[in-house]
């Protein structure tokens, strides 16, 4: 179902603001924001028709396209921008097919925060091809205290939206299966036809946990600010430690996060010239020194890997100093590798 209505009710006060106004019959409850992006992206695609993913991207966009029978293009976000969209690249890529736009922020698994101003621009692109989007935003306030959050709602005067969130990232209880989209089309340009096909969709299986709907006014409305503000300042606290750490070790280059729960790592692979890519790497690195880090061939991207920032912080440390000495020992400085071409 799509949710008790005292339920939609309680998500709909919660993001309701002048910008981008919300009541209970736009609020479809989900069982977790994963099954919330299954069901927007079968609303808006259909086989055949092709979405538009980020790369590097939550791997899920592309596993439920495919078994929809959508194509995915992945646009770039690029790195040296602080993995700001590669604009030019989204807009290239759209054709009369292309059915939605995914916009992850904050990303997973990038750590970033899009400003205000990229994400008018990403807008902007959206209305020119006339392309609705589907806003991934479960990490939204999961922001550090030198960024601040937009809702890209709060941002659109034509673009209709798909915002998909949930209570598993912000209130760290991801067992607990409880999501929602929020439908923001403020111009009808859906019309009745996504509103009910979303409703015939959440229809086929139970969908939200009874009993979390039963806590969910109670969760979004009394939890303590000090709750929000502890968990932020340990994601903070931990990822300035690790990109710290990181930087010093001659082959890596972090990229610094914004927000969430993750930090993104390029390795040269240039001076670590006996593994074939971040996979191999990775691999070795788990066995050698029993870290595991995602290669980020999992998001369609090589030669980086993603950290997770949610440990505590001696395990940071620790984990960050193992990462050292297995690149001390692996590391090829340009005299190395040009002797190892030489001897092959």
């Amino acid at each position: 179902s799509s949710g008790y209505q005292s339920c939609r009710e309680a998500v709909a006060a919660y993001y309701n603001c002048p910008e981008a106004p919300l009541k209970a019959q736009d609020v479809i409850l989900t069982s977790g924001c994963s099954q919330a992006i299954e069901l927007a992206l079968a609303v808006l695609a259909n086989p055949g028709q092709n979405i538009l993913v980020p790369r590097p991207g939550f791997s899920l966009y592309k596993t439920l396209a495919l078994s929809m029978g959508i194509e995915v293009k992945l646009y770039n976000l690029l790195p040296e921008k602080a993995w700001e969209i590669d604009l030019e690249h989204l807009e290239s890529l759209v054709d009369e097919k292309t059915a939605c736009l995914i916009v992850n922020n904050p990303s997973n698994p990038c750590g970033s925060v899009f400003s205000k101003s990229h994400l008018q621009e990403i807008l902007a692109v959206a209305s020119r091809q006339c392309v609705p989007i589907l806003a991934d935003e479960i990490y939204g306030d999961m922001v550090f205290a030198d960024c601040k959050y937009e809702p890209i709602a709060t941002l659109s005067t034509n673009v209709p939206i798909l915002s998909c969130g949930g209570l598993a990232k912000r209130w760290l209880v991801p067992g607990w299966r409880m999501g929602w989209i929020l439908i923001h089309d403020r111009r009808d340009i859906f019309g009745n036809e996504i509103r009910d096909g979303l409703l015939r969709l959440s229809q086929r299986i139970l969908g939200p946990c009874t009993i979390v709907q039963g806590a969910l006014e109670r969760i979004l409305h009394r939890t303590p600010p000090e709750f929000y503000h502890n968990t932020l300042s340990i994601l903070k606290s931990n990822a300035d430690l690790c990109y710290a750490a990181l930087s010093a070790i001659p082959g890596l280059q972090p990229v610094r996060p914004a927000g969430a729960m993750y930090l993104m790592v390029e390795i040269e692979m240039e001076h670590f010239p006996e593994f074939e890519n971040d996979v191999e790497f990775t691999e070795r690195l788990i066995s050698e020194q029993s870290v595991f880090c995602l290669p980020a061939t999992c998001f369609e991207y090589p030669n980086f890997f993603r950290v997770v920032i949610t440990v505590p912080e001696e395990m940071i440390l620790e984990a960050c100093s193992r990462i050292q000495e297995f690149c001390e020992m692996h590391y090829q400085g340009a005299e190395g590798t040009q002797d190892l071409e030489c001897d092959k």
